[in-house]
């Protein structure tokens, strides 16, 4: 019964999650009147912090539900087989579902949310921008885990700031996403989820990073 609440957590945060990203926009610069400057791009950055101090209080509640694949996949690899079965053939896919629904339902009530992120680049450099930014989450993520477990707000803090930063730095390039199963929802929406841009960039290069720095001896 665990097993399955924690199923559905995982498809309720995928599906919140890529509904959270639109309605800060629509918030900020829509009806908080804030222009594309810097002054609104410090709001939306303040906005985009709190939401996920809230996200990381729900996968507390929930007892560690997740909206993003490379987190479970982290838990896969570092457990055992079952484990690992877990979450690649249930945990995983009830993400990507989450996302696909949340995004379906969203562009059918705000269709003018447009396309989510895209890449911008040629392949090989679209796989080496998501693989190095996912290394590097990655890799703040589990030395938080591992350093400052006990400290919610500190830890939410660090991580909030370290997503952002990476997510400005790729934002231009591959969208900066580090969400397989987020960008799946948008790529299903405009039908090039099949394609080998999109299964190289946003899901190979994210996977190969999370098992590279999950194998790393220092963790």
């Amino acid at each position: 019964m665990g097993r399955v609440r924690l199923l559905v957590s995982d498809f309720v945060l995928s599906f919140m999650w890529v509904w959270s990203g639109v309605l800060l926009r629509i918030l900020v610069f829509k009806h908080l009147g804030f222009a594309h400057g810097p002054l609104g791009e410090v709001i939306k950055t303040t906005f985009s912090v709190a939401n996920m101090f809230f996200f990381a209080f729900l996968v507390k509640v929930t007892r560690g539900a997740a909206y993003n694949p490379l987190t479970v996949l982290a838990d896969a690899i570092t457990g055992d087989f079952n484990t690992f079965l877990y979450c690649v053939g249930a945990r995983i896919p009830a993400q990507v579902v989450g996302s696909i629904v949340g995004v379906k339902l969203l562009i059918d009530t705000i269709p003018e949310v447009g396309v989510g992120p895209r890449l911008n680049v040629d392949i090989h450099q679209g796989s080496l921008t998501e693989g190095l930014l996912t290394f590097a989450i990655v890799t703040i993520s589990l030395g938080l885990a591992t350093k400052i477990r006990e400290n919610f707000f500190m830890k939410t803090w660090i991580s909030s700031l370290s997503k952002l930063t990476l997510h400005i730095l790729g934002s231009d390039l591959t969208g900066g996403c580090m969400n397989p199963a987020s960008v799946m929802g948008w790529a299903y929406a405009r039908g090039d989820h099949i394609t080998k841009e999109h299964f190289l960039v946003y899901w190979l290069a994210p996977i190969e990073a999370t098992i590279l720095q999950c194998g790393h001896p220092n963790f």
